[in-house]
Order: C-alpha cells, then structure tokens, then sequence
C-alpha cells in the first residue's frame, strides 16, 4: 500500500479495517520452498534456516504446510478462522483457509499454503507472518438469512443512494478541474468519515480504526477448573 502514489490504497476504508482484523503468526526463521510441479511430497523442496520441522511438504500436491506452534482454545460456541495475511498476495503460492472449533478441542492445526504455479521459487522471510486468524461466532452463518429486495422497497435507503449517485457524479466531473475544492479534497470521504450523502451521522458505533488486545503471556501460569488462568 505505502508503494502507490500518494498512499492511495489507505483512502480505502475498508480495506484498512480488514488489515487490522486479526492476529498475525510470524515465521520464526526463513523459509524457502521449490515446486517442481507433480503431486507427490518429493516434488516440493523446502530449505529452512534452523527449525527444520516448521515447514515441510507434508499432504502432496504442491502444498507448504507450517506448524503454527500452538494450541488455542476460545470462548463457548466461538471458532477461529485461519487464513494467510489479509489483502497481502504472494506470487505463485496462495493460503488456504480454515475455520475451526478452538472452543473443545485439544487439537493443534496447522497452516497450509498452496502454489499456483510450478517451477516457482517462494521465500517467507523471518519475522514474515505466515498465518493470521481471528474469531467468529459459530453458528452466526447459518442463523442468517439473505434476502434480496428491490431498491424502492426502501424509500429512505433508495433516495440516500440517488443522492450519493448524484454527488459521485459531480465530484468527479470536477476532480480533474484546477483549483476546485473537489481537486483539493482528492477523494469524497463520506464513507471513511462515517457519514451519509447529507453529512449526517451514519452510527456512532462507525470505525476508522481497530486497537486489538496484545497477547497476553501466561505461560508460567496454570489453569483453574473453570479453564481461566490461576496466578502463578
């Protein structure tokens, strides 16, 4: 993003939202991994510095699996889901994602990384995050149900996206004009401000910005029966 012109992924709102919402695992040492394109567990070299259990073809067919290393476990009725770093591509290998029930079970997982082209040659470096996950409540998915209406169904929703079609327009027949205050502003900031077509208020509960909690360390501690960590 820092490498576009004028930063301009970062007017994206919800593309910045979606960076800072999860967790991220990092590779502890380099790593790099050749496909040469078959599917048997020989046909992926992997070359790790130290570690050497932390990466290795384990299922075939051109996929990397790391060992993430640790056991998580979640509140009642919440999974995790697990995937390769947000809106961040990486040529010739994607992440394959998961979702699982972290809230009973004692069974690590591991992330896993498939290549989409043979012949490549694919590096994560150290300090590189391979993995990051974040919760979701299970069962929200199928407790939700999708319906498609027609705009007028809505009348306030369907005049406040007239307006917003209206003013779009205009603002950018006047973007590429010297000196207009449209030029100034670069882009319309009605969505990242939180606002509606008029200025007003959309929902005081509106986000610019995500402060995740730290992880905690705790590993000297010992868990009580209840599952919540006992001091030390």
């Amino acid at each position: 993003m820092d490498s576009f012109p004028d930063h301009f992924p970062y007017r994206c709102l919800p593309v910045n939202i979606a960076n800072m919402h999860s967790w991220e695992i990092l590779c502890p040492v380099a790593v790099r991994a050749h496909w040469r394109g078959g599917r048997q567990k020989s046909d992926l070299e992997v070359q790790i510095e130290g570690c050497p259990r932390f990466a290795a073809s384990h299922f075939g067919g051109g996929i990397l699996t790391f060992q993430v290393g640790y056991l998580f476990r979640t509140v009642p009725q919440c999974n995790l889901l697990v995937t390769g770093p947000l809106n961040a591509p990486k040529d010739a290998i994607a992440p394959l994602t998961a979702v699982i029930e972290t809230d009973w079970a004692p069974y690590p997982f591991t992330m896993n990384w498939m290549f989409t082209r043979s012949g490549a040659d694919i590096e994560f470096k150290k300090g590189e995050p391979f993995c990051v996950f974040f919760p979701v409540p299970r069962g929200l998915l199928e407790a939700t149900e999708p319906e498609m209406r027609d705009l007028d169904s809505n009348r306030q929703l369907q005049e406040d996206y007239a307006e917003w079609c209206r003013s779009r327009r205009e603002f950018l027949e006047r973007l590429s004009i010297h000196g207009t205050k449209e030029q100034m502003m670069k882009w319309q900031k009605h969505y990242f401000r939180g606002l509606n077509p008029d200025g007003t208020e959309g929902v005081k509960e509106h986000e610019t910005n995500l402060r995740l909690k730290p992880v905690v360390d705790r590993r000297h501690a010992i868990d009580g029966p209840s599952g919540n960590a006992a001091p030390g």
